[in-house]
């Protein structure tokens, strides 16, 4: 799913952020909420409990973590 589907699917906030030192896709999944981030090529797939994503990104990432319900998704060059 795009970062659009993913956004629209409930209503959570994403945000792409473009700075000097790159691209950053950031989505609030809930507070709390016990997840796993791992990243394919353009693909972060997200698990938590019985839910599972595959976003598709609009560049390779360079990495990606959860922290408190927030996942980071930090892009390679210009997305």
């Amino acid at each position: 799913m795009s970062l659009q589907q993913f956004a629209g699917g409930d209503g959570r906030p994403v945000r792409q952020i473009d700075g000097e030192g790159g691209t950053t896709v950031v989505a609030d999944l809930g507070a709390g909420r016990d997840a796993s981030v791992d990243v394919i090529g353009t693909t972060a797939i997200v698990v938590g409990g019985d839910d599972r994503f595959e976003i598709e990104l609009p560049a390779p990432a360079a990495g990606a973590f959860i922290t408190n319900g927030v996942l980071t998704v930090e892009l390679e060059g210009d997305a």
